[in-house]
Protein backbone atom coordinates (compact mmCIF):
# COMPACT_ATOMS: atom_id res chain seq x y z
CA UNK A 1 0.00 0.00 0.00
CA UNK A 2 1.65 3.18 -1.00
CA UNK A 3 2.14 6.02 0.83
CA UNK A 4 3.04 6.69 4.58
CA UNK A 5 1.28 4.59 7.19
CA UNK A 6 -0.70 5.36 9.69
CA UNK A 7 -0.04 3.84 13.33
CA UNK A 8 -0.66 -0.26 13.29
CA UNK A 9 -2.78 -0.03 16.18
CA UNK A 10 -5.28 1.69 17.55
CA UNK A 11 -8.60 1.68 19.62
CA UNK A 12 -11.08 4.12 19.23
CA UNK A 13 -11.66 6.18 22.67
CA UNK A 14 -15.54 5.39 24.49
CA UNK A 15 -17.21 7.60 25.54
CA UNK A 16 -16.92 8.41 29.46
CA UNK A 17 -20.20 7.09 30.89
CA UNK A 18 -21.35 5.34 34.16
CA UNK A 19 -20.92 1.61 34.95
CA UNK A 20 -23.03 -0.59 35.45
CA UNK A 21 -23.51 -2.67 38.87
CA UNK A 22 -20.92 -5.14 38.92
CA UNK A 23 -22.08 -7.77 36.13
CA UNK A 24 -20.99 -11.34 36.00
CA UNK A 25 -19.75 -13.59 33.37
CA UNK A 26 -22.48 -15.25 33.67
CA UNK A 27 -24.84 -12.83 32.54
CA UNK A 28 -23.22 -12.21 29.05
CA UNK A 29 -24.78 -12.73 25.71
CA UNK A 30 -22.65 -13.36 22.74
CA UNK A 31 -24.09 -12.05 19.94
CA UNK A 32 -22.13 -14.39 16.96
CA UNK A 33 -22.19 -17.68 16.26
CA UNK A 34 -18.60 -17.65 15.14
CA UNK A 35 -16.77 -20.80 16.80
CA UNK A 36 -13.54 -18.26 16.69
CA UNK A 37 -15.06 -15.67 18.57
CA UNK A 38 -16.60 -18.01 21.40
CA UNK A 39 -12.58 -19.71 21.82
CA UNK A 40 -10.70 -15.82 21.67
CA UNK A 41 -13.53 -15.15 25.12
CA UNK A 42 -12.58 -18.22 26.55
CA UNK A 43 -8.89 -16.63 27.05
CA UNK A 44 -10.29 -14.38 29.16
CA UNK A 45 -12.15 -16.43 31.64
CA UNK A 46 -15.77 -16.08 29.43
CA UNK A 47 -17.90 -18.32 28.71
CA UNK A 48 -20.74 -16.69 27.58
CA UNK A 49 -24.41 -17.41 28.74
CA UNK A 50 -26.34 -17.64 25.69
CA UNK A 51 -25.03 -17.56 21.90
CA UNK A 52 -27.18 -15.39 19.68
CA UNK A 53 -26.99 -15.16 15.68
CA UNK A 54 -28.30 -12.04 14.93
CA UNK A 55 -29.28 -12.01 10.81
CA UNK A 56 -28.78 -8.22 9.57
CA UNK A 57 -27.88 -6.95 6.26
CA UNK A 58 -24.11 -6.91 6.07
CA UNK A 59 -23.80 -4.93 2.52
CA UNK A 60 -21.55 -1.76 2.41
CA UNK A 61 -23.53 1.36 2.01
CA UNK A 62 -22.43 3.77 -0.72
CA UNK A 63 -18.90 5.11 -0.30
CA UNK A 64 -18.84 3.39 3.10
CA UNK A 65 -15.09 2.83 4.48
CA UNK A 66 -13.71 -0.39 5.76
CA UNK A 67 -13.34 1.01 9.15
CA UNK A 68 -16.73 2.66 9.51
CA UNK A 69 -18.23 -0.81 7.65
CA UNK A 70 -16.80 -2.97 11.03
CA UNK A 71 -18.18 -0.25 13.66
CA UNK A 72 -21.74 0.02 11.87
CA UNK A 73 -21.73 -3.52 11.97
CA UNK A 74 -20.87 -4.40 15.00
CA UNK A 75 -23.48 -2.18 16.74
CA UNK A 76 -26.11 -3.27 14.65
CA UNK A 77 -25.77 -6.98 15.62
CA UNK A 78 -25.99 -5.63 19.11
CA UNK A 79 -28.62 -4.10 18.69
CA UNK A 80 -30.12 -7.04 16.58
CA UNK A 81 -29.44 -9.03 19.43
CA UNK A 82 -30.96 -7.07 22.26
CA UNK A 83 -34.45 -7.42 20.61
CA UNK A 84 -34.22 -11.09 20.94
CA UNK A 85 -32.80 -10.99 24.37
CA UNK A 86 -33.97 -7.64 26.12
CA UNK A 87 -32.27 -6.79 29.51
CA UNK A 88 -28.93 -8.41 28.92
CA UNK A 89 -25.67 -7.51 28.35
CA UNK A 90 -24.61 -8.28 24.70
CA UNK A 91 -20.88 -8.30 23.23
CA UNK A 92 -21.07 -7.88 19.36
CA UNK A 93 -18.48 -8.05 17.09
CA UNK A 94 -17.32 -7.73 13.29
CA UNK A 95 -14.20 -7.77 11.40
CA UNK A 96 -13.33 -6.40 8.09
CA UNK A 97 -9.93 -6.70 4.89
CA UNK A 98 -10.11 -3.99 3.87
CA UNK A 99 -7.17 -2.31 0.69
CA UNK A 100 -7.53 1.04 0.65
CA UNK A 101 -11.16 2.03 0.94
CA UNK A 102 -11.98 -1.08 -0.12
CA UNK A 103 -13.94 -3.26 1.63
CA UNK A 104 -12.72 -7.31 0.92
CA UNK A 105 -15.80 -9.73 1.15
CA UNK A 106 -16.62 -12.77 2.80
CA UNK A 107 -15.97 -15.32 0.27
CA UNK A 108 -18.36 -17.36 -0.12
CA UNK A 109 -17.16 -19.29 -3.47
CA UNK A 110 -13.97 -20.02 -4.92
CA UNK A 111 -13.77 -17.17 -7.66
CA UNK A 112 -14.36 -14.08 -5.08
CA UNK A 113 -11.61 -16.17 -2.82
CA UNK A 114 -9.32 -16.50 -5.77
CA UNK A 115 -9.94 -12.18 -6.55
CA UNK A 116 -9.45 -11.59 -2.71
CA UNK A 117 -6.04 -13.48 -2.59
CA UNK A 118 -4.89 -12.28 -6.02
CA UNK A 119 -5.82 -8.45 -4.43
CA UNK A 120 -3.49 -9.49 -1.14
CA UNK A 121 -0.74 -11.21 -2.62
CA UNK A 122 2.60 -8.85 -2.15
CA UNK A 123 0.62 -6.38 -0.22
CA UNK A 124 -0.41 -4.66 2.60
CA UNK A 125 -3.90 -4.58 3.85
CA UNK A 126 -6.06 -3.52 6.75
CA UNK A 127 -7.65 -5.82 9.14
CA UNK A 128 -10.67 -3.29 11.25
CA UNK A 129 -12.10 -5.56 14.04
CA UNK A 130 -14.72 -3.23 15.92
CA UNK A 131 -16.51 -4.43 19.10
CA UNK A 132 -19.62 -3.18 20.73
CA UNK A 133 -21.33 -4.28 24.00
CA UNK A 134 -24.56 -2.90 24.99
CA UNK A 135 -25.71 -2.72 28.42
CA UNK A 136 -29.10 -4.04 29.71
CA UNK A 137 -29.89 0.01 30.33
CA UNK A 138 -29.17 0.26 26.81
CA UNK A 139 -25.86 2.32 26.89
CA UNK A 140 -24.19 1.10 23.46
CA UNK A 141 -19.58 1.07 24.30
CA UNK A 142 -17.24 0.65 21.33
CA UNK A 143 -14.65 0.01 20.63
CA UNK A 144 -12.59 -0.50 17.24
CA UNK A 145 -8.73 -2.06 16.03
CA UNK A 146 -6.46 -1.58 13.34
CA UNK A 147 -4.14 -4.26 12.20
CA UNK A 148 -1.71 -3.89 9.52
CA UNK A 149 -0.84 -7.40 7.78
CA UNK A 150 1.58 -7.73 4.53
CA UNK A 151 1.67 -10.96 2.67
CA UNK A 152 4.29 -12.18 0.15
CA UNK A 153 4.13 -12.68 -2.67
CA UNK A 154 1.33 -15.84 -3.10
CA UNK A 155 2.37 -18.24 -6.06
CA UNK A 156 -0.81 -19.80 -8.48
CA UNK A 157 0.40 -23.12 -6.62
CA UNK A 158 0.37 -21.64 -3.36
CA UNK A 159 -3.66 -20.16 -4.01
CA UNK A 160 -4.50 -22.68 -5.87
CA UNK A 161 -3.94 -25.35 -2.57
CA UNK A 162 -5.41 -22.50 -0.50
CA UNK A 163 -8.58 -22.90 -2.35
CA UNK A 164 -8.77 -26.79 -2.00
CA UNK A 165 -8.14 -26.36 1.70
CA UNK A 166 -11.45 -24.64 1.99
CA UNK A 167 -10.21 -22.66 4.63
CA UNK A 168 -11.66 -19.16 2.86
CA UNK A 169 -15.26 -20.16 3.29
CA UNK A 170 -16.88 -17.19 4.80
CA UNK A 171 -13.97 -15.81 5.68
CA UNK A 172 -13.54 -11.79 5.47
CA UNK A 173 -10.91 -10.92 2.64
CA UNK A 174 -10.97 -14.73 2.00
CA UNK A 175 -8.38 -16.00 4.84
CA UNK A 176 -7.93 -16.99 7.92
CA UNK A 177 -4.68 -16.16 9.81
CA UNK A 178 -5.11 -19.28 12.59
CA UNK A 179 -5.08 -21.27 9.75
CA UNK A 180 -2.52 -22.48 6.92
CA UNK A 181 -3.12 -18.80 5.87
CA UNK A 182 -0.94 -17.48 8.83
CA UNK A 183 1.90 -19.02 6.82
CA UNK A 184 1.49 -16.10 4.14
CA UNK A 185 2.22 -13.60 7.13
CA UNK A 186 5.46 -12.03 6.32
CA UNK A 187 5.09 -9.56 9.02
CA UNK A 188 1.41 -7.81 10.98
CA UNK A 189 1.29 -4.79 13.49
CA UNK A 190 -1.56 -4.70 15.76
CA UNK A 191 -3.59 -7.26 17.31
CA UNK A 192 -3.42 -10.81 16.54
CA UNK A 193 -6.80 -11.71 17.99
CA UNK A 194 -8.40 -8.89 16.16
CA UNK A 195 -7.75 -10.60 12.71
CA UNK A 196 -9.10 -13.80 14.05
CA UNK A 197 -12.09 -11.87 14.76
CA UNK A 198 -11.97 -10.33 18.27
CA UNK A 199 -9.33 -8.34 19.71
CA UNK A 200 -9.00 -9.20 23.01
CA UNK A 201 -7.71 -6.12 24.38
CA UNK A 202 -10.58 -3.92 23.43
CA UNK A 203 -12.73 -6.34 24.61
CA UNK A 204 -11.55 -6.92 28.23
CA UNK A 205 -11.20 -3.10 28.57
CA UNK A 206 -14.95 -2.53 27.32
CA UNK A 207 -15.80 -5.64 29.70
CA UNK A 208 -14.43 -3.53 32.44
CA UNK A 209 -15.61 -0.47 31.90
CA UNK A 210 -19.39 -1.56 31.95
CA UNK A 211 -18.97 -2.99 35.41
CA UNK A 212 -18.09 -7.11 34.31
CA UNK A 213 -16.13 -8.60 36.98
CA UNK A 214 -12.99 -9.86 35.65
CA UNK A 215 -9.20 -11.04 36.29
Amino acid sequence: MAGAEAPASNSSPSPVMPTSPALAVSELVLASASPRRRELLARLGITPARILAPDIDESPRPREIPRDHAVRLAAEKARAAAAQAPGTLILAGDTVVGVGRRILPKAEDEATARRCLALLSGRRHRVFSAVALLSPEGVLREALSETIVRFKVLTAEEIDAYIAGGEWHGKAGSYAIQGSAEGFCAWLSGSHSGVVGLPLFETRRLLKAAGMRLA
